[in-house]
């Protein structure tokens, strides 16, 4: 039987960039096939739903990754924030498969890792609004994972990983956020091997069976 390949999701090209360069040569089912949503809840909805309207290849799991907004002041960037749950601007919480052993692996390979909750929001979350969602337990903010899962199969294992690139104290356009930036991508960079590690380990969980797909090259499905 062929082994379904894993999906990874990310907004952006520097993101994309990071993803590319890691090290994917042992993850199950081939190389994963790498899509580039483009930013924002609308635009990363429309591209899931097109992706999935295809119909084919049906994928094993899907990890959404990239970099994200620390909540909790004291964060750094480069810091890697493994979701237990996704919140949705809605209210609505989605929670995700195998953190804690996808969270271990990440600090086998030296990353520091926190878990916890993603709020993703419908625009970009800054001062005020970032500490009232640190209060209510949020650890980090995206803007696409709430609006990605919403359109997913029931049943297709997910992970949200994300990598800190602005914090509390150093907001994106401060100074600071370049070196912080730098410091994420490589972390996003870093990051690869684990994603293919917990992909291997929802394969081999208890789970209704995913059907075949075809052979894939090396991120062969990318969608701007």
């Amino acid at each position: 039987m062929t082994t379904a390949p894993l999906l990874v999701l990310c907004a952006l090209a520097p993101e994309a960039w990071a993803l590319r360069g890691g090290d994917w040569s042992g993850a199950p089912g081939g190389p994963p096939v790498l899509v580039r949503t483009g930013m924002g809840p609308q635009k990363a909805g429309r591209t899931v739903s097109a992706l999935l309207a295809r119909g084919t290849p049906a994928y094993g799991a899907v990890v959404l990754t990239g970099f994200c907004a620390a909540a909790a002041p004291g964060t750094t960037p480069g810091q890697v924030v493994v979701a237990d749950r996704v919140h949705s601007a809605s209210g609505r919480s989605t929670t995700t498969q195998q953190a804690e052993p996808l969270a271990r692996s990440l600090r086998g390979l030296g990353l520091d890792v926190r878990i916890g909750a993603l709020h993703s929001a419908d625009h970009v979350v800054r001062g005020p609004e970032r500490r009232v969602l640190h209060r209510a337990g949020v650890t980090a903010v995206d803007m696409e994972s709430a609006a990605v899962l919403e359109r997913l199969p029931a049943g297709l294992p997910v992970a949200a990983v994300r990598v800190v690139v602005d914090t509390p104290e150093h907001e994106l356009l401060r100074p600071g956020t370049l070196p912080g930036g730098l410091r994420a991508f490589r972390a996003l960079r870093a990051l690869v091997p684990a994603l293919a590690d917990w992909h291997r380990a929802v394969l081999a969980a208890p789970s209704d069976p995913v059907p075949n797909s075809p052979s894939l090259p090396k991120f062969s499905q990318e969608v701007s």
